[in-house]
C-alpha cells in the first residue's frame, strides 16, 4: 500500500479524498464548496462526455445552450420545482461594484445598481428552457423536440465533497417535448437505458434500474427513473436520473401545440441528466489502496510506455522503438503516453501511473529490444507479462478488453453479494450496520413510514426496481401489508 494514501479500512472518506487529490483529478479552490478540476480529471470527464454525446446524438438528440441566469419570476412559475430547489439557490441582486470611500482599494456593491428583477443562477434549467420552448413549439410538426445541453449548475451545498457534492458542478441536462404522454414516458425510459448502458459498458459500473418513490422524485416530476450503483464501502450512489414531467412545465409556461385535428393541447415533457458525480463514482467503485483503477474504455491514458535508460547509451534507439510502438497503438485508436521524461526515474514513474490508474504499463529497455520483448503490467491485477513485440498491438487490444470485463465483473460480484433480503426490523437494522449494501425489504408504501425509517437508520429507499416481482409480505417497520420489496441503502 502506498504510504501516501490512507487505506480504505482505516478511513474510507480520507482514502477517497487522497485518491482525488493525489491522483491529480481535482483540487480545492478559493471558493468555498467549489472545486478545480485538474487536466487529468477533466480529460476523464471529456472521455465520459464524448461517449455520452455520441449516444445522445445516435438517438436523435441535438445540443443547444441556454443562459446561466433565470429570472426569478420564471423560476417561480412551476411551484413544486421552485420549492424543491429554493434552499440551494444563489441569487444575483446587483450588477456593479464601486470603490468603498471608507477603505482604499476595497469594493462595495453599488446600491444604485440593483436589478429590477433578481436572477437565479441555474440549479437546473427547466424554467428558462420551457419559457423558450413556448416560442419554438406551435404545431405537432415541431414535435418531438429533443434537446440536450452541456453546462454548469450551482446548488449551494453546505457540506461538500470533491466530485460527489459541490456548490458548482458540470453536467448534461436533456429537455424534451412530445405530443403524447406515452411518447414522453418512452423517452424517459430510453434515456435511462442509455445511462445504464454507459455506466455498465464504459464505466464498468453495474447499476440497478428503478423508479423513485414519491418523496424522492425530482421536484415537478410525475415519475423519476434512476440508476443506482454501490460503492466499496457499502453505500449507494445515484448515478443518473431521467424524469417524466407530464404536462406540469407546459402548463406553467403555457406551451401548447396544435395536433393533427387542429386541437390545442399542452405538450408532454421529460428531463434527464448525469454529472461530474460520475467521476466520484468511478473512483469509489473500482480503486484500491494503491491508487485509481481506470476502466480502459474511458481511461484518459490507456497505455503508458516507460523506457528504461542506463545513461545515454543507445537512448535514441530506445526512444525510436518506444515512439514506433506508441504510433502503432495510436493508429488503432488506443490512447498512449510515451514517457521519456529524464527528470524522473522509472520506479517513480511506475508508482505514478499506478496511482493514476493507467490500465496497462509497458516497460522497455535495451535488453528487451535485443530480445524482441517488453514487460507488460496490468493495473487491475498487477500481473506482469513478458510479451513479444511481434503482434503486440493486437495483444494489447485484447488485454484492454479483458481488463474492462474483469473490472466490471469484480464490481458486479461485490454488488450482488450485498443485495440482502430483510424480513423484520431487527434484521434490517443489523444488516445495515454489519454489511451495508442494498437491503431488499417490504415497505407499506406510505411516505410517513419511509421518513421514519430514514430518521432512525439514515437509510433511504434508493429505488423500486423496474420489472419488480410482486410478492405478498408485511412492511418491516409498520407491519402493514405490502405487495413488493424495495431497495433500501445508506447513500451519498
Amino acid at each position: 500500500m502506498s504510504k501516501e494514501i490512507t487505506s480504505r479500512q482505516q478511513d474510507y472518506s480520507q482514502w477517497y479524498n487522497d485518491l482525488v487529490i493525489k491522483g491529480n483529478l481535482a483540487d480545492y479552490s478559493a471558493v468555498r464548496g467549489c472545486m478545480v478540476i485538474k487536466p487529468y480529471g477533466f480529460s476523464l470527464w471529456e472521455k465520459m462526455q464524448a461517449q455520452l454525446d455520441r449516444m445522445f446524438k445516435d438517438t436523435g438528440h441535438e445540443n443547444a445552450y441556454f443562459p446561466l441566469f433565470v429570472p426569478k419570476s420564471l423560476f417561480e412559475a412551476e411551484e413544486k420545482n421552485a420549492e424543491g430547489f429554493a434552499k440551494e439557490c444563489a441569487v444575483v441582486t446587483h450588477y456593479r461594484l464601486i470603490s468603498d470611500p471608507s477603505a482604499k482599494g476595497r469594493l462595495m456593491v453599488d446600491p444604485e445598481a440593483k436589478l429590477e428583477e433578481e436572477l437565479i443562477i441555474r440549479p437546473t434549467s427547466e424554467a428558462i428552457i420551457w419559457n423558450t420552448y413556448k416560442n419554438w413549439i406551435q404545431s405537432y410538426r415541431d414535435l418531438p423536440l429533443l434537446i440536450n445541453q452541456w453546462a454548469n449548475v450551482v446548488r449551494w451545498e453546505m457540506r461538500t465533497r470533491l466530485f460527489l457534492r459541490t456548490a458548482e458542478f458540470l453536467w448534461q441536462e436533456g429537455h424534451t417535448a412530445h405530443a403524447t404522454g406515452e411518447e414522453a414516458v418512452k423517452e424517459a425510459e430510453l434515456m435511462l437505458d442509455i445511462y445504464a448502458e454507459f455506466a455498465e459498458k464504459y464505466m464498468a459500473l453495474p447499476v440497478i434500474r428503478g423508479v423513485k418513490t414519491e418523496s424522492e422524485r425530482f421536484a415537478g416530476a410525475i415519475d423519476t427513473y434512476c440508476i443506482e450503483a454501490l460503492m466499496q464501502d457499502g453505500k449507494a450512489l445515484q448515478a443518473g436520473t431521467s424524469h417524466f414531467l407530464g404536462q406540469n412545465f407546459a402548463r406553467a409556461f403555457d406551451v401548447k401545440f396544435s395536433d393533427k385535428d387542429n386541437k390545442l393541447d399542452y405538450v408532454w415533457a421529460t428531463s434527464w441528466g448525469v454529472s461530474t458525480r460520475l467521476v466520484g463514482a468511478l473512483v469509489m467503485a473500482h480503486s484500491d489502496d494503491d491508487g485509481l483503477i481506470m476502466p480502459p474504455k474511458i481511461a484518459p491514458i490507456q497505455v503508458v510506455i516507460v523506457p528504461i535508460y542506463k545513461g545515454n547509451d543507445k537512448k535514441d534507439l530506445l526512444d525510436g522503438k518506444g515512439q514506433e510502438l506508441a504510433s502503432q497503438l495510436k493508429s488503432r485508436g488506443i490512447s498512449v503516453k510515451f514517457d521519456q521524461n529524464d527528470n524522473a526515474r522509472p520506479g517513480w514513474k511506475f508508482a505514478e501511473y499506478e496511482l493514476k490508474g493507467v490500465p496497462l504499463r509497458i516497460a522497455m529497455g535495451l535488453r528487451d529490444i535485443e530480445s524482441g520483448t517488453v514487460e507488460v503490467v496490468r493495473r487491475d491485477t498487477r500481473e506482469k507479462m513478458v510479451m513479444s513485440l511481434e503482434g503486440l498491438t493486437e495483444k494489447i487490444i485484447t488485454l484492454l478488453d479483458n481488463i474492462q470485463e474483469n473490472i466490471y465483473q469484480k464490481a458486479l460480484t461485490y454488488r450482488d453479494s450485498r443485495i440482502t433480503k430483510a424480513d423484520n426490523w431487527a434484521e434490517f437494522v443489523r444488516l445495515l450496520d454489519e454489511k451495508g449494501g442494498f437491503i431488499s425489504a417490504h415497505w407499506d408504501g406510505t411516505p410517513e413510514t419511509e421518513q421514519t425509517i430514514q430518521e432512525k437508520t439514515k437509510a433511504t429507499i434508493r429505488c423500486i426496481p423496474l420489472n419488480n416481482p410482486l410478492e405478498e409480505g408485511n412492511c418491516i417497520f409498520s407491519g402493514k401489508p405490502s405487495q413488493q420489496r424495495v431497495l433500501f441503502a445508506r447513500a451519498y
